[in-house]
């Protein structure tokens, strides 16, 4: 590749990434990311634990947080997730955590949605009223529930191999 060819792209590059405000849309991602880690880790555990065992899946799930974001983040994260499992909630307190968990954990996809449509100039519909709010949850939840089955298939083949 010649000179001229390499600095027109970083130039585009950068154009582009002003111009889409890619900054902005990393740190509402990060800002999600954060606040779903916990919901997802809990479902992640709920999957994994049904096969293996409870104590087992989360000492290997907060095992491989902890390779992620080191100690301090994975003692963070693991506290999280004793005090969700800790409130034994009945009746409409266990819908309503059901529900913010629901709500928790599908934040992060519905942002990376939305980035990755102002990214790639992706006009979406304008979605309007409940239904729609809640059918845009539900698929980023199912987008949960198959990280979770992939969390369960990479605990399985490492187990195997």
């Amino acid at each position: 590749m010649r000179w001229k060819t390499i600095i027109s792209l970083l130039k585009e590059t950068f154009q582009e990434w002003n111009e889409d405000n890619a900054s902005m849309l990393a740190a509402a991602l990060a800002y999600y990311t954060v606040f779903s880690i916990a919901p997802v880790v809990v479902i992640a555990i709920a999957i994994a634990g049904a096969i293996f065992g409870e104590e087992a899946a989360r000492g290997e799930i907060v095992g491989q947080i902890q390779g992620l974001v080191g100690t301090e983040g994975a003692k963070v994260i693991e506290t999280a997730i004793e005090n969700s499992g800790r409130s034994a909630a009945r009746g409409p307190a266990s819908l309503i955590s059901v529900a913010l968990l629901f709500f928790g954990a599908s934040g992060v996809f519905v942002q990376l949605q939305d980035s990755l449509n102002q990214i790639w100039n992706v006009k979406a519909k304008p979605e309007k009223g409940v239904t729609n709010f809640i059918r845009k949850r539900i698929l980023s939840f199912f987008a949960v529930i198959g990280i979770g089955f992939l969390l369960l298939a990479s605990l399985i083949i490492r187990d195997y191999l």
